[in-house]
């Protein structure tokens, strides 16, 4: 019984391949069946695969529906609230944001209000006009000579590499057109980035790509070189990235171009290693010297650090050190686990890290619990795609906010899931030079720049709800979360939110007296 349907279909192609041989009108179908015979004769030979070898030819239907698999679900099977990382509905917002289409709905909220995942933030019943209709946040503290106003909602870290040369350079000059930043990714700045000239945040991983020796140490005088560019307005340390936390990378030699080679100062065809941690410190005291020096070196400009939250007593180790040396970066960017990457390992992404409301709670308690958040920016990274998004980080205590795969959207990224291929089909996330083609940079810009000022416009009517004249008046007051279907409340009665000075005086009646009692400044290990 088995052998019918295992062979029916080879014993057809047989036949047909037959029939036209010996039917002269038909012979023209042999330019179809001869491969397709060719194929199914493969696989009965072939070793390789036992799935093709015991149903030759049939088999391979399933790696045809395992490659349609991600749109058919996309575009059929997914209801609009459905889909991950972002669902239909997310990206629509996006996309109608970047296109100037209207991105209004009809009918009322789809959400189960009543569902134990909905949370909402409070309106007023005298709402006010009266803030300004942009707003920017200056960073730098007391040891910056050239701070920056830096606008509410910045492109996040994506290198060039990564993404391919026109998304770079739409992204950059879609940066310039509306006034905002465009963070480079820790692949450096390459002359994509340079071409349009918008405002550049350069980020240095672990690899020191752009300033570094051939061995891989940081080069003081490279980066200097490169960090007092009047492009480049602040420089952040890369110490982790929600997607991928505690991981380094490799970028293979067969991938390392002649321009990714410039931009990283690193050899044409030579593996690009990041290595796990940061060779130019190991302690929270030698963190804090290394963001003064690369402050110095800059010449003055903002300098910080990026991290995703996962040890709470590094966390304390960090706020101690500054304590100590009264040393403090000019901003601290909290990356969310939820966060995106072109590639990491799957467990990694799926159990590692702290999502971006926790470690946002977490650094903003151990900022206002010593008395340190007024010489801090905090920025807030992390699936934040939209002006209610970045009003819930700024009620968490966020300064601003920075977005990635948002404004991969706004590029006309389709969520394919083909970052990690280099077959990206919308020329985002790719090197060859074909797919890129299709992404127009002068287009993509404009919708770039779009998608920035739409979505603050949209984080401004939030706030004139509310009735504030700034998204900084928002607390976790203001944020109400259902905590099961029959009780809510604000957001203060799930997560614990420190008093000023609190850790100082009273760090045992604190949910941090037990990683505050085993912090040093000294390192970043546990100390019983």
């Amino acid at each position: 019984m088995t052998i019918i349907p295992r062979y029916a279909v080879p014993a057809a192609v047989v036949f047909l391949t037959a029939a036209c041989w010996f039917v002269v009108p038909l012979r023209w179908a042999l330019i179809l069946l001869v491969p397709i015979l060719l194929l199914t004769l493969w696989d009965f030979v072939q070793r390789r695969h036992a799935l093709r070898r015991n149903y030759p030819l049939i088999a391979r239907i399933r790696w045809l529906f395992e490659d349609l698999r991600p749109y058919l679900r996309a575009y059929i099977v997914e209801s609009d609230r459905e889909g991950r990382p972002f669902t239909i509905d997310e990206r629509a917002l996006v996309y109608a944001r970047a296109k100037g289409d209207i991105s209004t709905h009809p009918m009322g909220t789809e959400l189960d209000v009543y569902s134990d995942e909905y949370e909402w933030l409070g309106h007023s019943i005298v709402p006010t006009d009266q803030s300004p209709q942009t707003w920017h946040v200056r960073v730098g503290g007391d040891a910056c000579t050239k701070p920056y106003d830096s606008a509410l909602l910045n492109i996040s870290a994506m290198s060039f590499g990564s993404l391919s040369a026109n998304a770079i350079e739409a992204l950059n000059k879609g940066a310039r057109i509306g006034g905002f930043a465009h963070d480079t990714g820790e692949g450096s700045i390459s002359r994509y980035h340079r071409k349009h000239g918008g405002d550049l945040i350069w980020e240095l991983g672990s690899g020191y790509f752009g300033c570094r020796h051939k061995d891989g140490r940081f080069d003081p005088e490279l980066f200097a070189e490169n960090a007092q560019d009047d492009q480049v307005k602040m420089v952040e340390i890369k110490l982790s990235q929600g997607a991928k936390p505690g991981h380094g990378g490799m970028l293979p030699g067969a991938k390392v171009t002649p321009e990714i080679a410039e931009a990283r100062k690193v050899e044409v065809g030579e593996d690009c290693i990041s290595p796990p941690g940061h060779s130019a410190f190991s302690t929270p005291i030698e963190l804090l010297e290394f963001v003064a020096r690369l402050r110095e070196l800059s010449g003055g400009k903002p300098a910080g650090f990026k991290l995703c939250v996962g040890q709470p007593h590094e966390v304390m180790a960090i706020v101690k050190a500054m304590l100590e040396t009264d040393i403090t970066p000019d901003f601290i960017v909290v990356d969310g686990a939820e966060g995106g990457t072109g590639a990491a390992p799957q467990e990694l992404t799926d159990n590692v890290g702290m999502p971006l409301r926790e470690g946002l709670i977490l650094m903003r308690n151990a900022l206002i619990g010593t008395k340190l958040k007024d010489r801090i920016r905090l920025g807030a990274s992390g699936k934040v795609h939209s002006g209610a998004g970045m009003a819930r980080s700024f009620a968490l205590g966020a300064d601003w906010c920075n977005a990635a795969r948002p404004f991969m959207f706004s590029l006309g990224c389709v969520q394919s899931m083909k970052c990690h291929t280099g077959e990206c089909p919308t020329g985002v996330a790719t090197q060859v030079a074909w797919r890129q083609k299709g992404l127009a940079v002068d287009d993509k810009a404009e919708r770039v720049a779009r998608f920035q000022r739409e979505t603050l416009k949209a984080l401004r009517e939030i706030v004139v709800a509310m009735g504030y004249d700034s998204p900084w008046e928002l607390t976790q007051h203001d944020m109400y979360q259902r905590i099961d279907s029959a009780k809510a409340g604000p957001l203060d009665e799930v997560y614990r939110f420190l008093k000023p000075g609190q850790l100082l005086d009273d760090p045992d009646s604190t949910q941090y007296s037990r990683a505050w009692r085993v912090a040093r400044s000294e390192t970043f290990r546990r100390v019983n």
